[in-house]
């Protein structure tokens, strides 16, 4: 079974080094020529000059993309190639636009998951990731036996679409907590208390405590805002959380907030580093006294 793997972002090209270490990856695709071949040259597989070349070539084709309209932008013309071919977007994208494109990719003999991802590079490269599956069921060991080269566990939630469905319960809360960490965080510190004291309040003696916390406080006290997750990401997902929620009616106050934050966060020239610089909103707008 061959596989290709097309997006060779932070996420992506951590993922297809797993892959390509276990023999698992055959050819990848990236628009961005340069970083295409420094992974070929890496990890000696094949690069397609385009998406279709990739597709043509695969039994298997993964996405790992950055938005909706990346990921429609590249799957809808492969639609027609799909007969008997499988496409895992790993991609963090809105389920309703992920199901309609499964539904058109079965209607053209093809196979369709959604398995987003929990987990930074940081996870990627400890082969630590969370992947939620979405999809048909009897097509799942093949999943499976893909993801758990980069992924300490493959969870199958249900039909296309509850991967992503699940994957935004966790950013819809991890979004969030991180606000609230750094607004902890700021408030500890303006009071007076010693950062360190601070820090260690959010990942040793709080009823709070939590990986998060353990990840996170140590970038907040030495001003650290290289990229696990993006800022711009957040907001994206937090994005799709709102729509959805609109879409089944749901209330979302909390969730609604933090994107306004997070918004706020990338005015300040945030976007690209980590979420977790959503700390300088709360520095910055805090009147000195």
């Amino acid at each position: 079974m061959k596989v290709g793997l097309i997006g060779l972002g932070i996420m992506g090209y951590r993922i297809g080094a797993n892959l390509a270490k276990a023999n698992k990856l055959n050819v990848v695709y990236d628009r961005t020529q340069e970083k295409a071949e420094s992974f070929v040259k890496e990890y000696k597989v094949n690069r397609a000059l385009n998406p279709k070349e990739l597709a043509e070539s695969s039994d298997v084709i993964i996405t790992m993309l950055a938005d909706d309209n990346a990921v429609k932008s590249i799957v809808e013309p492969l639609i027609p190639l799909m007969k008997g071919k499988i496409l895992i977007d790993m991609s963090t994208i809105s389920p309703t636009l992920s199901i309609s494109l499964a539904k058109r990719i079965e209607s053209n003999g093809g196979t369709m998951f959604d398995a987003p991802v929990i987990g930074t590079s940081i996870f990627v490269e400890q082969k630590k990731l969370i992947v939620l599956v979405g999809g048909p069921k009897d097509k799942f060991d093949i999943v499976n036996d893909i993801a758990k080269e980069t992924a300490s566990s493959v969870v199958y939630m249900g039909p296309n679409g509850m991967g992503l469905y699940a994957k935004l319960v966790n950013n819809l809360l991890l979004g969030s907590y991180v606000a609230a960490i750094a607004e902890a965080y700021n408030f500890g510190i303006r009071a007076g208390l010693d950062p360190q004291q601070v820090i260690n309040i959010l990942t040793t003696l709080s009823s709070a405590r939590s990986p998060t916390t353990e990840l996170k406080a140590p970038k907040l006290l030495k001003e650290d805002y290289s990229t696990q997750f993006a800022t711009k990401h957040m907001r994206k997902d937090l994005e799709i959380v709102i729509k959805e929620a609109q879409n089944l009616k749901i209330i979302t106050p909390i969730s609604s907030l933090a994107l306004q934050l997070y918004k706020m966060t990338e005015a300040l020239g945030y976007s690209e580093v980590d979420f977790i610089s959503i700390v300088e909103v709360f520095k910055k707008l805090s009147p000195k006294t």
